[in-house]
């Protein structure tokens, strides 16, 4: 079994939970308040930021070219691709970039992306990829399943977003980091070592669905 089908069947319960939750359900069922989506968007997009110093430092962290170039390509898609998601989505309500990169960032936030920024300097490349595995191929799977359901059309009011992650372009990326990350397990994982890496994930996984919550709240 490849390294991250192991980590998700291992942690099934908290997998389950980030991409199953409320707020998923919610907005691909289009009922999803937009207050919500805003507030989540709004702070995905401070995430994105500092997954992409996450990226970044795969780069630092990388023992070969290979796996510096897959991780540059992963700073480039966050750059150029989801963060102009985020700011086109932004643009309707008359958002700007300034305002956006302004707002202030949510705990959750903060508690996410400095987990994996904390896994990536304290680890090798494979904690890092371990803790930004969920955020990148839980998405494709979100997206995957939320298309196939149909709610991607356009009575949906987030039929952008879900397209975006179902798109056969992030369903590549998805399944390319997958390939990555089961490589460099390929050549430094261990029994002993792999509670660790588990143990990385399932944290991730909770963090997500944290952020997910973060965004439900959003409307009290």
């Amino acid at each position: 079994m490849k390294l991250f089908e192991r980590l998700k069947a291992d942690a099934a319960p908290q997998w389950a939970d980030y991409t199953h939750h409320d707020f998923v359900q919610q907005l691909g069922e289009g009922t999803l308040p937009l207050d919500c989506f805003k507030h989540y968007l709004v702070q995905d997009y401070l995430f994105l930021i500092q997954f992409a110093r996450a990226y970044a430092l795969g780069i630092y962290k990388s023992p070969r070219v290979a796996d510096m170039r897959m991780s540059l390509e992963g700073v480039k898609a966050i750059l150029d691709v989801e963060l102009d998601l985020h700011i086109e989505l932004c643009g309707k309500w008359g958002m700007s970039r300034d305002e956006i990169e302004q707002a202030p960032e949510d705990t959750p936030t903060m508690a996410y992306t400095r987990f994996v920024l904390d896994a990536g300097m304290s680890g090798d490349l494979l904690d890092l990829q371990a803790s930004l595995a969920p955020c990148i191929i839980g998405y494709a799977e979100i997206g995957r399943q939320l298309s196939a359901k149909g709610c991607g059309n356009d009575a949906n009011p987030y039929q952008r977003w879900i397209q975006e992650y179902a798109s056969e372009a992030y369903q590549g990326l998805a399944n390319d980091f997958s390939n990555w990350m089961d490589s460099t397990a390929d050549e430094v994982i261990t029994e002993r070592r792999y509670p660790r890496v588990l143990s990385l994930f399932e944290k991730a996984c909770r963090l997500e669905s944290d952020f997910w919550l973060m965004g439900l709240r959003a409307k009290v």
